[in-house]
């Protein structure tokens, strides 16, 4: 199965497609059945899927809303119509990984530095 972020970018390139139209409400739709797809099949879930369960928060966040809408429908309420929170999806999403990078990165580089660790002999330390 294609990773979800390869997903996003290519509904990003041709919405058509995949959702017949740049729609918030039917990415939302598609991605509800990406999720169930997963589940059904038993699949373990991924790493990009994992952060991308920190998007609905960081949002929520971002606009200062406690609500339990999803991040669909907190997009389309701060845009004007179906059409730009489609294009503020993927804002959004690029501004969200860029603010996750950094924390991914220093993980990343965490968990080198201890299998490094792990795998050195103890006499060479």
């Amino acid at each position: 199965m294609l990773p979800l972020y390869d997903l996003l970018k290519k509904i990003q390139e041709k919405p058509g497609l995949y959702i017949g139209y740049p729609s918030i409400s039917n990415l939302f739709m598609f991605l509800c059945g990406y999720q169930y797809s997963l589940q059904e099949l038993q699949l373990p879930i991924s790493e990009q899927e994992q952060e991308f369960q920190k998007f609905q928060p960081w949002l929520q966040e971002k606009f200062q809303v406690k609500t339990s809408a999803s991040w669909a429908k907190i997009i389309l309420l701060f845009s004007t119509d179906e059409d730009r929170a489609f294009t503020s999806f993927f804002d959004l999403l690029e501004e969200f990984w860029q603010q996750q990078k950094p924390a991914t990165e220093k993980l990343k580089l965490r968990l080198a530095s201890e299998a490094i660790k792990s795998e050195t002999p103890a006499s060479t330390l």
